[in-house]
């Protein structure tokens, strides 16, 4: 069964960049649509990025022309590089499948302040 672990949160001031990174512990290459998630305190978890197969990717409104998600199957990796981040992008956020059906790691916090 794969295990995912994500890395690379922290705080950074609006403007800013932070690069994700989802490590499973399985293989990810059979898994067609794998995605970054995030949950802000007293929402929903929303999907905000998504990777269907090698290079077919989909954002949400809240991240298009400032998000982008990248996959390496033959590291079995993730990843999602943030940048012009904003105040209101401060979530946890995850990766898992589209839909998703992985049990959900830890995720890093995104803490976007001045």
């Amino acid at each position: 069964q794969v295990q995912l672990v994500e890395s690379g949160g922290g705080l950074v001031q609006p403007g800013g960049s932070l690069r994700l990174s989802c490590a499973a512990s399985g293989s990810i290459f059979s898994i067609r649509g794998m995605g970054w998630y995030r949950q802000a305190p007293g929402k929903e978890r929303e999907l905000v990025a998504s990777i269907l197969g090698p290079s077919l990717t989909n954002y949400a409104d809240s991240g298009k022309g400032r998000f982008s998600i990248s996959r390496d199957n033959a590291k079995n990796t993730l990843y999602l590089q943030m940048n012009s981040l904003k105040p209101e992008d401060t979530a946890v956020y995850y990766c898992n499948a589209v839909p998703s059906r992985i049990s959900w790691g830890q995720g890093p916090q995104v803490t976007v302040s001045s």
